[in-house]
């Protein structure tokens, strides 16, 4: 651990002392695990920097500029995990995992100047053109977003880090699925599982764990998440897309998901679809039972039958 960290470090001097002499590089900032207090780097934590740059698609088109930094072995691009932007990720030499993510300079001035305008006048976005309130709104809570459980500023020549640290909003707890919403969800997850079934009597097997194994465990993920909050509260951190699920989730859900994974096999990919709509049953009907919604019985039912009669058919 100890070295790994020093390796970073070694990396981040050199990328400081790089981009000050950049005059295009305007603020560098550290965000994810590297910044964090809560559930900080380890070992096997990648950097996250976020560059603000005059040229945002250089640093996205280019690989020259890495060399300043350190080796590159490995370099391709990317979607962001959050928001809608773009990120360059490299593997440098030793195995240092860094995702750049350059966003335009002017863009970030121009709302480091509006969030403070609306720190003195609160009513400023609704003052603007709907596009641009939105379109501002939306950038205050992407950054927000990335930027609430921990950031370290690099490089800041002309304030903006400073003045977009200082506008930070707090997260608003998320609403509990209404019953439509949750419906949706639940039939969304049985349709699939008889899809999957008849894909998988087809001996399109690809297909079918693609379905089982991504598509449904994303839905089933879903389903976790409202049960976590549920059983606590909607303000309960269930961080994002799966992470750190082990600590956060019910520990028989933990457990339950041991099953419901398959190997590329068909027999397997059967007893694992049956064991992942085994566990999202129980966990959907609790996560009902919570929220004091409906829980659509019949779907299940029927498509429950069906699956399993498509599964007793391949033997006969």
């Amino acid at each position: 651990m100890k070295q790994t960290t020093q390796a970073y470090e070694q990396l981040i001097a050199r990328f400081v002392a790089w981009a000050e002499t950049q005059a295009g590089i305007r603020a560098a900032l550290i965000v994810g695990s590297r910044a964090r207090e809560d559930r900080p780097a380890d070992e096997w934590s990648d950097l996250d920097v976020i560059l603000l740059v005059a040229e945002p698609e250089r640093y996205l088109a280019k690989t020259d500029w890495l060399e300043n930094i350190g080796h590159p072995w490995i370099t391709f691009i990317e979607r962001t995990g959050t928001g809608d932007e773009k990120e360059h990720r490299v593997l440098f030499e030793g195995g240092l995992d860094v995702d750049f993510i350059p966003l335009p300079a002017k863009k970030m001035r121009s709302l480091a100047r509006l969030l403070q305008t609306r720190e003195r006048f609160p009513k400023t976005l609704s003052l603007l053109p709907r596009s641009l309130s939105k379109e501002a709104a939306q950038g205050i809570a992407a950054f927000s977003e990335v930027a609430r459980r921990g950031v370290k500023v690099l490089v800041d020549k002309d304030g903006i880090a400073e003045s977009l640290l200082a506008a930070i909003t707090v997260a608003p707890a998320p609403n509990p699925p209404t019953q439509d919403k949750f419906l949706n969800l639940v039939n969304d997850f049985w349709y699939h599982a008889v899809w999957t079934a008849k894909k998988l009597r087809r001996g399109e097997l690809w297909t079918a764990k693609g379905c089982s194994d991504s598509y449904m465990k994303w839905q089933l993920l879903r389903m976790i998440e409202w049960h976590a909050r549920a059983k606590s509260s909607f303000e309960y951190d269930t961080w994002h897309g799966g992470r750190f699920l082990e600590r956060w989730a019910d520990p028989r859900i933990v457990d339950g998901l041991r099953d419901a994974f398959a190997h590329y096999d068909e027999d397997d990919l059967w007893r694992g679809l049956l064991a992942t709509m085994d566990l999202f049953r129980w966990v959907a009907v609790e996560t009902a039972e919570l929220l004091e919604h409906a829980y659509p019985s019949s779907a299940d039912e029927h498509a429950t039958e069906l699956v399993k009669g498509l599964s007793a058919r391949r033997l006969e």
